[in-house]
């Protein structure tokens, strides 16, 4: 089978490692890609948003399934417009992918189900919003409705942060027409937990569960990000843990949409609060999540092309997946700055040390090639160290022994992705 996958980050380069495993593929193509990527695929220059050529390349290569990693084709209807044209692709379309692509959709859509999710109100007025912050219990968590990589959420401890978060998003528009309506819901408190599953409309799979760090620096401070760092498994909650979860917010999710007429075909991603009272979703995501991607992959057994497949026809015969028992962490070399402002084009040291390891794979996201043929930089995320271990701290002590041995201009990268978790274990 021909295999097109769309996108160019760290999610794209584990899913096509993972991909290029499978027995039943013959050519594999990753647009646009990356340098990383393009040691194991052929990488067309064609950028993961513009849908006519992509649907033009499939056509003439005669792919016989598409794989959407990032969410915003997904949003834009790539789903839709290879189902027009009789041509297999995994993801779900573009009315089921609001869950995404709306903050405001997605708890709508909670409430109407009967998903646990925080109190919330939504606001395209400025000034609406900014007096009901400053009437309301502190503190709250304001989201940009569309979408913002990642970085459209801000916690905010009181009213003058609060105003000040919506002067940002709204008055300055720092995340553009996805902040011209905002969803302000009251803040969790708990642990945080990646739920995903593969569902090809009625039949769920669950993977493995994750857990992701969104802040940029040490023990939670700094702005959110798109993440930097996961593991898995997470060893705040069980199996039938998870089962329950997975019943309380996947499945009803997923059947609920089904109902209105939304088959949801893909990866639906909860983020979930496990809070005293029990487990809340801080929102849907519509691909998988990244780094979680990076830290669920390498544990997975399975075959996942044909995975992918079967949802794509909406005929999911598979009942379950099979995974490794060991752990898997994966920690992100950012450039300095990320996420604001970062440089580009600094030479990558060390990572040449660490090719064709067993149980330690580099997975590329902002990286290029100079014309000497050197990794350099060339996005905000650059690197996803990534670690199998017998154990958590196993695959955590060989991570970090390999990210201490990389570096470039500026790079930095968390020191406690995990740390909670080894906490729990000892």
């Amino acid at each position: 089978m021909k295999v097109l996958m769309v996108g160019s980050g760290g999610r794209e380069h584990v899913m096509a490692w993972k991909i290029a495993q499978s027995p039943l593929l013959t050519k594999l193509f990753v647009a646009p890609g990356n340098a990383g990527i393009a040691q194991i695929a052929e990488c067309p220059s064609i950028p993961a948003d513009d849908l006519p050529a992509l649907l033009d390349f499939a056509k003439k290569e005669k792919i016989g399934l598409t794989v959407v990693g990032p969410e915003a084709p997904l949003v834009a209807g790539i789903v839709d417009e290879f189902q027009k044209e009789g041509l297999a692709i995994f993801g779900p379309s573009k009315a089921a992918a609001l869950l995404e692509g709306s903050k405001a959709f997605a708890k709508d859509q909670m409430t109407k189900f009967g998903i646990p999710t925080a109190e919330y109100e939504v606001f395209s007025n400025i000034n609406e919003a900014k007096h009901y912050v400053i009437e309301t219990e502190m503190p709250v968590v304001i989201k940009a409705d569309g979408l913002a990589q990642g970085k459209g959420v801000m916690i905010c401890e009181s009213s003058q942060e609060a105003v000040a978060a919506l002067t940002r998003i709204m008055a300055e528009g720092i995340f553009a027409h996805a902040g011209n309506k905002v969803v302000v819901e009251k803040k969790l408190e708990g642990e945080e937990l990646s739920v995903l599953a593969i569902s090809d409309g009625e039949k769920i799979i669950p993977l493995a569960t994750a857990q992701d760090h969104k802040r940029a620096y040490d023990h939670d401070r700094g702005p959110n990000t798109g993440g930097m760092g996961a593991y898995s498994p997470c060893p705040f909650v069980s199996d039938e843990k998870t089962a329950e979860i997975v019943d309380r917010v996947i499945r009803p999710m997923v059947r609920g949409m089904a109902r209105e007429g939304l088959s949801y075909r893909g990866v639906l991603y909860a983020g979930v609060m496990l809070t005293k009272t029990g487990p809340y979703v801080l929102e849907y995501n519509c691909r998988f999540g990244d780094p979680e991607a990076q830290a669920i992959l390498p544990r997975l057994k399975s075959d996942l092309l044909p995975v992918l497949s079967q949802v794509a026809e909406g005929s999911l015969s598979q009942e379950s997946l099979e995974w490794h028992e060991k752990a898997c962490i994966s920690i992100v070399l950012a450039s300095g700055g990320y996420p604001g402002f970062y440089h580009k084009g600094y030479v990558i040291h060390g990572i040449e040390k660490f090719q064709d390891q067993q149980e330690m794979v580099i997975f590329h996201a902002g990286t290029a090639l100079n014309t000497s043929g050197h990794f350099i930089t060339s996005g905000g995320r650059v690197l996803a160290v990534t670690a199998l271990g017998e154990n958590l701290k196993g695959a955590h002590d060989k991570a970090y022994s390999a990210i201490n041995q990389i570096h470039f201009e500026g790079g930095f990268y968390r020191r406690d992705i995990g740390g909670r978790a080894l906490e729990v274990l000892r």
